[in-house]
C-alpha cells in the first residue's frame, strides 16, 4: 500500500512542508528511515536524526523549528505521537480489511452472521453460532456450538472459541489463544486417582477486550468466567475457571490466575505474576513482575516479591538482601570480639 503526503496530511489534518505527492509504503523509526518510508519525531532526544534520516516523510509537531535543512517532506500536526498512533490504527484497519468467505470452510446450517464477514479458509462455525457485523475470522479458526460474537471483532489465525462462549463488540483474539477450554477440575479418591469434575459453565468476554497470542481462558465449572470491558491480556496468560477480571485491567505475559479469584478494575499486573485461587484483589492495584500473591489485596496497593509485600518495603529490604553476606560477616566478627573479651 502506498500513500502520498497529501493523503496522510488529510487523515491527520496536518499541514505539508515539501513535496505533497511524495509516496511512502512503509513505516520506520526515525534513526532507521529509508527512502519510501514514513517516520515521526515526538521525543526531543531524537531531534538530531531529523537531519540525517533518509525517510521520505516525517510527522513533526507544530512547534518544531528546523535548525538546518531536512530531507523528508514534513507534515506538521498538533501532537506528533498521537498523530502517528492514529496513522498506525488507520494503516492496520486498511491492512486487515479482508472480506468474503474463503473455501474450504465449514458453516453450520444453523449459524448466522452479519454484514461484511471475512471467514478464512479451513475455519469452522458450529451449530447455533451467532456473529455480528464486520467480523474478521482468519484461517484455521474454530468456533464451537452456541457461541455468540458481537460486531467489529477480529479472530486471528488458529484461535479457538469453545462452545457457549459469549464475546462482545470490538474484541481482538490473537493466534493460538483459546477461550472456553475446561477448567482444571479434578478430585482424588482414596487411592490418589483423579476423577474429572465436569466444567459446565462458559466464558463471557465483554467489549473492547484484547487477548494475546497463546493466552488461555478456562470456562467456569458453574456460572461464568468473566473478562470485563476494556481488559487487555498479553501473550501466554492463564486465566482459570470462574475468574473475574474487572474493567480496564491490564495483565502482562506469563501471568497465571488460579480459579475463582476476583480482580478489580484498573489494575496493572506485571509479567510472570502468580495469583492464588479464591482471592479478592481490589481496584487500582499495582503488582510488579514475578510477584506471588497469596492473600486478598485492598484497593490501591502496590506490591512486589514472592510472597509479595508492600512495594516500598520490598525496595528497602532488597538493599539488605544484597548486603546480606557482608551483614553476616560483620555479625560473626562482632561475636568473635565478644568471645575474646
Amino acid at each position: 500500500m502506498k500513500f502520498t503526503a497529501n493523503q496522510i496530511a488529510g487523515i491527520l489534518e496536518g499541514t505539508i512542508e515539501g513535496n505533497p505527492e511524495v509516496e511512502v509504503s512503509k513505516l520506520a523509526k526515525i534513526e532507521e528511515g529509508i527512502p519510501g518510508s514514513l517516520t515521526f519525531l515526538a521525543n526531543p532526544k531524537y531531534t538530531s536524526f531529523i537531519y540525517t534520516t533518509e525517510a521520505s516523510i516525517a510527522i513533526v509537531g507544530n512547534d518544531f523549528e528546523a535548525e538546518q535543512p531536512v530531507k523528508p517532506t514534513l507534515i506538521r500536526v498538533e501532537d506528533a505521537y498521537k498523530s502517528f498512533s492514529k496513522l498506525l490504527e488507520y494503516y492496520n484497519q486498511v491492512k486487515l480489511n479482508k472480506s468474503g468467505i474463503e473455501q474450504p470452510c465449514f458453516i453450520s446450517e444453523t449459524a448466522t452472521y452479519g454484514d461484511a464477514l471475512y471467514l478464512g479458509a479451513f475455519s469452522y462455525l458450529g451449530e447455533n453460532v451467532t456473529i455480528g457485523n464486520n467480523v474478521k475470522i482468519y484461517p484455521n479458526v474454530y468456533i464451537g456450538d452456541n457461541v455468540t460474537i458481537g460486531d467489529n471483532c477480529v479472530l486471528f489465525a488458529g484461535s479457538k472459541v469453545y462452545s457457549d462462549s459469549v464475546i462482545g463488540n470490538t474484541v481482538y483474539i490473537h493466534s493460538g489463544a483459546i477461550v472456553g477450554a475446561d477448567g482444571f477440575g479434578f478430585t482424588p479418591n482414596e487411592k490418589g486417582e483423579y476423577s474429572k469434575v465436569p466444567q459446565t459453565g462458559n466464558v463471557i468476554i465483554e467489549d473492547h477486550v484484547d487477548i494475546g497470542a497463546g493466552t488461555t481462558i478456562d470456562r467456569a465449572t458453574l456460572g461464568s468466567t468473566v473478562i470485563r470491558t476494556g481488559v487487555k491480556l498479553d501473550n501466554q496468560i492463564q486465566i482459570a475457571h470462574n475468574v473475574e477480571i474487572g474493567s480496564h485491567t491490564a495483565i502482562a505475559a506469563q501471568t497465571g490466575v488460579a480459579g475463582s479469584t476476583k480482580i478489580g478494575k484498573h489494575c496493572l499486573i506485571g509479567g510472570q505474576v502468580g495469583i492464588s485461587g479464591h482471592l479478592t484483589i481490589g481496584d487500582n492495584v499495582r503488582i510488579q513482575a514475578q510477584s506471588g500473591i497469596g492473600r486478598n489485596i485492598k484497593d490501591n496497593e502496590v506490591l512486589q516479591g514472592s510472597p509479595s509485600f508492600n512495594y516500598s518495603d520490598w525496595n528497602r529490604s532488597y538493599v539488605h538482601f544484597k548486603n546480606l553476606p557482608k551483614i553476616v560477616q560483620t555479625v560473626n566478627e562482632l561475636k568473635k570480639q565478644q568471645n575474646n573479651e
